[in-house]
């Protein structure tokens, strides 16, 4: 069963650190880009950051450049998003998504999703 598991959200100050985990089963993770998204409330998914298969590859959102930081663990089975410098505004669900985009921004083009977990940057 192909499943992917994000963990490691919660209730942050700004200005604080989260490390998500993407972890995958039932599928290898080096054979896709994997996304992180997010979602606020009454808000549109946003793509936040991709990491290739291929080379490795990172992307990200303006919004997030040099605050967040994405990396794999392919012997874990494990695509990590380190959030540094957290601000009210990235409070969202995040979710990673597993796929073969020809836009790493566009979450139509993933095949596989997580369930989400909330993150909270609130004083």
């Amino acid at each position: 069963q192909v499943q992917l598991v994000e963990s490691g959200g919660g209730l942050v100050q700004p200005g604080g650190s989260l490390r998500l985990s993407c972890a995958a089963s039932g599928f290898t993770l080096d054979y896709y880009a994997i996304g992180w998204f997010r979602q606020a409330p009454g808000k549109e998914r946003e793509g936040v950051s991709c990491i290739s298969s291929s080379d490795g590859s990172t992307y990200y959102a303006d919004s997030v450049k040099g605050r967040f930081t994405i990396s794999r663990d392919n012997a874990k089975n494990t695509v990590y998003l380190q959030m540094n410098s957290l601000k009210p505004e990235d409070t969202a669900v995040y979710y990673c998504a597993a796929g073969r985009p020809i836009s790493w921004s566009s979450g139509d083009e993933y095949d596989y999703w997580g369930q989400g977990t909330q993150v909270t940057v609130s004083s």
